[in-house]
């Protein structure tokens, strides 16, 4: 038997393909849309997999399910309690499948989601009673727990399933050995929890030693702690949870009608009606300059999450990109649903050459120079865009915080007729905010090149929770909108 993960650093998404060499048969658990790379590791591996499990409906991606049925014909397994368009084998508490060596036994876990189940993972040759491993979805991960309140537009409440939630971990897989491997589908930098390590792999006795979430205390008391200051979760998450129980094209499908080359006059008029012009280069190139009114979300970063919190998805996007990345970008919108790309802007912005009237600059500046600036007769307003939790950890000094997950929700809380500096941890959220103040109409913008990271190299005043550090000290300001 072999387990081979699989994990995709910028949605902090790990899929697994379970394998028996000696039957010449494996199973993938919770695949991404773009299923290539389980199929390469499995012609590698002399395995065909007949087999694809779900562990739930899952909301910050599109999972590969109909992908890996249609290309390879195996069966689709879901949760008893899950209801789909598409044909699929219920699988409720001890049902289980087994290929050569190697038994998959279901526990059904919700509490994530209604339809959550666990997968118990045996090596029949190794020991057939005590299982290997237990893949537990969003159900528990890696020092934390899956959040009970992404269901609430679906009519969950977050009481009703962090009960549930509750009992699945305590009845169902803390009583499971110590030495049991824990395969979760999630790891540091998603929003389907708050705490989640940047390990990918642990074992139940280590998380019954560690992990928070799961020391003794009351339902009430549990369900106040996984609640609590949670991250805010994209508008697409629903629409991905909802997805992936229906009948839907898949991605290769999407991808040959979306990679078309489109002249500028193109992407000029899908503008104008309407459409998302979306920059997908990272944020020194975007503030050179671009195309006005386009949205900058860099691929370096986690892409497909801010542009599904940024941009609505039922508008048409257009790509920006440097030559060669289009397929690239367009993939990744693919793997959170956004299937609406009408195209990219042939030869990058390149096609701008001779039309100086299109392109916008951002200025950016130096800590130095925007501690100057705050210092002088008119000083601009700092707009700090990370979440609440890190402007409360620290931050510059008479700044105000809008996360960026909001700023669309408070845009026209902020002055039109002042400057204002903004500014993240490093430089990618702040580039997303200050191209979406730009196409809102604002022109008196500046970006702190760095971010906060540095205006703390250059050891400028900065206030933080356990008080001020830096010199030139003064009483804390700021405040949250």
């Amino acid at each position: 038997m072999f387990i081979k993960q699989f994990y995709l650093n910028c949605l902090a998404h790990a899929s697994y393909l379970i394998g028996d060499e000696s039957s010449g048969t494996a199973a993938v658990i919770d695949p991404r849309r773009d299923v290539t790379l389980y199929l390469e590791e499995a012609e590698r591996r002399g395995v065909q997999i007949k087999h694809v499990f779900l562990t739930h409906f899952h909301a910050d991606f599109i999972a590969g399910h109909l992908e890996l049925r249609d290309r390879t014909g195996a069966t689709i397994y879901l949760g008893a309690t899950a209801r789909a368009e598409y044909p699929f084998t219920p699988m409720r508490d001890g049902n289980a499948i087994e290929f050569g060596r190697v038994r998959l036994q279901v526990l059904e876990t919700p509490g994530h989601t209604p339809e959550s189940i666990s997968i118990l993972t045996y090596d029949l040759d190794a020991d057939p009673v005590r299982p290997q491993a237990v893949l537990t979805g969003d159900t528990l991960f890696v020092g934390d727990v899956g959040r009970p309140d992404l269901r609430a537009s679906l009519g969950w409440s977050a009481d009703t399933l962090g009960r549930m939630l509750y009992d699945s971990l305590r009845t169902k897989l803390l009583p499971l050995p110590d030495a049991t491997l824990v395969y979760p589908a999630h790891g540091a930098g998603s929003l389907c929890g708050r705490s989640l390590s940047t390990e990918t792999v642990s074992t139940i006795g280590e998380q019954r030693r560690s992990n928070d979430a799961l020391k003794p205390m009351s339902p009430e008391t549990f369900i106040a702690f996984v609640t609590a200051d949670q991250p805010d979760a994209p508008p697409y998450f629903t629409y991905d949870a909802v997805l992936n129980a229906k009948e839907r094209p898949t991605l290769d499908a999407m991808l040959q009608r979306q990679l078309k080359p489109l002249s500028l006059q193109q992407v000029l008029d899908l503008q104008k009606s309407g459409a998302d012009v979306l920059d997908v280069r990272d944020a020194a190139a975007f503030a050179s300059g671009h195309l006005n009114g386009s949205v900058n979300v860099g691929l370096a970063g986690q892409y497909a999450t801010w542009v599904g919190t940024v941009l609505t998805g039922k508008q048409p996007i257009v790509i920006v990109s440097e030559p060669g990345r289009e397929e690239e970008a367009a993939t990744r919108l693919g793997r959170i649903g956004f299937d609406a790309v009408a195209g990219y802007l042939e030869g990058g912005l390149q096609a701008l050459d001779g039309h100086p009237g299109l392109l916008v600059v951002t200025e950016r500046l130096n800590a130095t120079a925007v501690a100057g600036l705050l210092g002088s007769g008119e000083a601009p307003l700092v707009v700090d865009v990370r979440a609440a939790r890190e402007w409360r950890d620290k931050r510059i000094n008479d700044s105000v915080n809008v996360p960026l997950s909001r700023l669309a929700d408070h845009i026209e809380d902020l002055p039109r007729n002042r400057r204002m500096v903004v500014h993240c941890a490093g430089g990618y959220r702040s580039s997303i905010a200050i191209s979406l103040l730009q196409r809102a109409g604002f022109d008196r913008l500046v970006e702190l090149s760095g971010g906060l990271a540095a205006w703390e190299a250059a050891e400028l005043p900065l206030h933080s929770s356990s008080g001020y550090v830096g010199r030139g000290l003064s009483e804390p300001a700021g405040r949250r909108v």
